[in-house]
């Protein structure tokens, strides 16, 4: 499709132009970036008024330069994967290391730091796809990754679809930060937080899962009933210790590939909840532990620690060298298939 479409948003340092795409359905309005196929800005209705509850970046450069895959589509493997390596079909495959000794969202140079190709553009949809060559960053396979962004009603939907020449692993997910009173509004500790999960999969010091699937009974982790996201945050629970507060996979009940409740978030300075539901098997629930206070954001926002969380559902963290987790492997000429809904509402409380 013609790259002519939205409004320039920027030249990348290797040449590239990006471009800014608007979605309005007269409930919801967003904004995508080619640029990562990122979701820049997300208003929806508050008590008051519109809010934009998505934290975001004014300038290219900042989206280049500046770490935390703000709004960004990661991949090719979304999370973590233990020391850059795996094996499939017996060959061992090494990629980037740059999470400490592990490879995360995709490498040095994922999906989220690429230009997508806008495939079609509406009023109320965009989709955008990316080709990434055989052995691009170190996986196999000439694979072709498509996004669709759609506002249907007070919902955000995003569909992910891939499909490749040879066996390869694939885990997309949607990297936004949320901040139900508004991005740039603070913290968000006394936001209420939900999580459809009796089971999550607990990690070593480096966030790279142990294999077990735990329950979440009787420890900080059981977030079944909605509880202020600082409730139990700083509690001397390792595996909080070690995440600096929540950074981990929950296993979503209900059966994967069927799109089903995985999560509820509220603010209560806006009345605005958010209902999560999705077709994939995990959700990282990530607080923003690593976003450093005095971070420039949108409209001269401020962003710090813990100023937004993630829901970023997915397989789970390093599943090519766990056979007991769902397998995110694409075969080789299989699609692979997922949708994560956003619906929005107002409540009271």
């Amino acid at each position: 499709m013609n790259q002519t479409v939205g409004v320039p948003f920027g030249v990348t340092r290797t040449g590239e132009e990006v471009r800014e795409l608007s979605l309005e359905n007269g409930v919801l309005s967003c904004s995508v970036l080619t640029f990562g196929a990122a979701l820049r800005s997300l208003t929806v209705p508050g008590r008051e008024g519109p809010v934009d509850v998505v934290l975001g970046y004014d300038t290219l450069a900042d989206y280049e330069e500046k770490g935390g895959y703000l709004g960004a589509v990661v991949g090719r493997f979304a999370n973590r994967i233990a020391q850059g390596r795996f094996s499939l079909n017996g060959q061992e495959y090494t990629l980037a290391v740059n999470d400490g000794p592990n490879h995360l969202h995709g490498g040095a140079v994922g999906y989220s730091h690429r230009v997508w190709t806008v495939e079609e553009a509406a009023a109320d949809r965009a989709v955008l796809t990316i080709d990434s060559p055989d052995g691009e960053e170190g996986y196999p396979g000439h694979l072709q990754a498509r996004v669709t962004y759609a506002l249907v009603g007070d919902t955000l939907s995003i569909r992910y679809e891939a499909v490749s020449d040879r066996d390869t692993p694939c885990n997309l997910t949607n990297h936004s930060y949320f901040n139900l009173a508004g991005q740039g509004s603070g913290t968000v500790l006394d936001q209420e937080i939900m999580l459809c999960a009796s089971r999550y999969t607990p990690t070593d010091s480096t966030s790279i899962p142990t294999g077990e699937l735990a329950p979440v009974e009787g420890t900080p982790m059981d977030l079944r009933r909605s509880v202020p996201i600082g409730a139990h945050i700083e509690e001397p629970f390792q595996q909080l210790v070690w995440g600096h507060g929540y950074d981990h996979n929950f296993v979503v009940d209900g059966q994967p590939g069927v799109l089903r409740p995985a999560a509820r978030a509220f603010s209560g300075a806006t009345g605005i909840g958010m209902e999560v539901e999705t077709t994939s098997p995990g959700i990282q629930f990530y607080t923003g532990n690593f976003l450093e206070e005095g971070r420039s954001g949108k409209a001269g926002a401020v962003y710090g620690f813990r100023h937004g969380f993630c829901l970023e559902t997915q397989y789970f963290p390093d599943s090519p060298n766990q056979s007991a987790f769902p397998t995110s492997i694409l075969r080789a000429g299989e699609r692979q298939k997922q949708e994560t809904r956003f619906r929005f509402f107002l409540a009271d409380r």
